[in-house]
């Protein structure tokens, strides 16, 4: 059992959801994004995705876009990327979330061990299918890394069959056809996703793309193994850096919303699941 795999069983044990956070690297700078995560940690977030800042983001909404192309104009490089989860993956598993194109520039097979080395748990990889993965799974499997592929609502079971057989640590499931970003309220068509893959594996499912607080974590959490935050964090940082927050700086902002959120997932997160060790490794 690896650490994601731990992390889950203990929110499993403690019957509540994971609470998983996401911040880009080097957002709003490299120490300010550390510092961040890091009150995130302090704040309850079990699990850290570190986002790889990318000029084509095609999937995100334009608050995580702001966020990397101020990223990106710092300079953030591969090896930000990388000291940034070597900052944090000492507190909690940390996972990176890119698309592939970085990955296929530095190199599939380097980055992987680099990612080891760093104290990386794995890598969600929105725009890579499991079809087109074989030598992401042969550098994940060598470097004893997790494979999380995404699954939404219009994936057919045949699809979603494939890819959670595919996956390790847990697998990525899109509550909305979309872009990501922060809603008023989350998604009619996530539990029957959520239900979806549970049919067709015992991987732990988390649902991502909407959740802003507690109340929407809770919701989330009373159906779903994980509940994956991004925009909302982004967005407490760049209201902070604008002024425009409650008083404070970025970093109390997103250790408010760490500790909204963790009371949420405790909240909702009664479900019984027969979720266990991860599939597809």
């Amino acid at each position: 059992m690896n650490r994601v795999d731990e992390a889950f069983a203990a929110a499993r044990s403690e019957r509540r959801g994971l609470l998983i956070g996401y911040l880009p690297a080097g957002f709003p700078s490299y120490d300010g994004c550390v510092e961040a995560l890091r009150a995130m940690v302090d704040g309850g977030v079990d699990l850290v995705e570190v986002g790889f800042p990318y000029s084509d983001p095609v999937i995100d909404g334009p608050t995580i876009q702001r966020a990397a192309e101020r990223s990106l104009a710092g300079g953030t490089r591969t090896r930000d990327v990388l000291r940034t989860v070597e900052a944090v993956a000492t507190l909690v598993p940390t996972v990176v979330m890119t698309y592939w194109n970085p990955i296929e520039r530095y190199g599939v097979e380097a980055f992987a061990r680099d990612l080891a080395a760093a104290g990386g748990s794995g890598l969600i990889t929105p725009d890579l299918i499991p079809d087109e993965a074989e030598e992401w799974t042969a550098a994940s499997d060598a470097h004893g890394l997790d494979r999380i592929f995404l699954v939404s609502p219009s994936s057919t079971d045949e699809r979603i069959a494939m890819t959670a057989q595919a996956c390790s640590g847990f697998i990525y499931a899109t509550s909305v056809m979309g872009v990501t970003g922060s809603r008023d309220r989350t998604s009619a068509r996530a539990p029957e996703l959520v239900t979806r893959v549970r049919a067709a594996s015992e991987i732990p499912v988390g649902v991502g793309l909407g959740v802003s607080n507690g109340e929407q974590a809770a919701e989330v959490a009373s159906y779903a193994d994980g509940v994956i935050v991004g925009s909302a964090f982004v967005r407490r940082l760049l209201d902070a850096d604008a002024g425009m927050g409650a008083g404070g700086s970025g970093t109390a902002a997103v250790a408010e919303l760490s500790r909204d959120l963790a009371a949420g997932v405790r909240r909702g997160g009664v479900h019984s699941t027969t979720a266990g060790t991860s599939a597809g490794r």
